[in-house]
């Protein structure tokens, strides 16, 4: 997160030392940013990892939007068709959880419910379990993987 404010503050002073505000030149000013701290993140330790996470984040946001494209299909194709009753197989599971943080717990399930057909319910006192609302419950094994890959993303960009 440290690593993000400095980024931020690159760009902008790039805005600032070259006088033209506008959208483009802020962008290229996080990239100069973005490739300075990049270069000088083995010599401050409070930067580890910072250029690392960066394309992380960015394979997270596709993988994402590529999962709300299939969910929403399949829920808009369920709707659609009369026999909607026979596709849908609601339930509930507890998925186990390799998050341990507030944020990394937080991140997951809020992600996991921005998905369509799928809701977050609770977790656990002990907080290694997830209890997870799903549309599609006849392939419990596929929801699982499914899920269990986006929570190894998550912990790729919050590790």
């Amino acid at each position: 997160m440290i690593g993000f404010a400095w980024n931020i503050l690159l760009g902008l002073a790039w805005v600032a030392l070259t006088g033209n505000f506008s959208g483009p030149n802020l962008f290229l000013g996080l990239l100069l940013g973005y490739l300075a701290l990049a270069m000088i993140q083995s010599q401050l330790p409070i930067l580890q990892g910072y250029a690392q996470r960066a394309p992380r984040v960015i394979g997270f946001v596709f993988f994402f939007i590529g999962e709300l494209i299939k969910a929403n299909m399949r829920v808009a194709q369920d709707v659609i068709r009369p026999e909607m009753e026979k596709a849908i197989s609601p339930g509930v599971i507890a998925f186990p959880l390799e998050a341990r943080s507030d944020v990394e717990i937080t991140f997951l399930a809020n992600a996991i419910s921005l998905t369509p057909g799928t809701l977050s319910l609770d977790v656990s006192d002990d907080r290694r379990v997830l209890y997870i609302h799903a549309m599609y419950m006849a392939d419990e094994a596929a929801l699982l993987d499914d899920i269990k890959n986006m929570e190894r993303r998550v912990l790729r960009i919050l590790r």
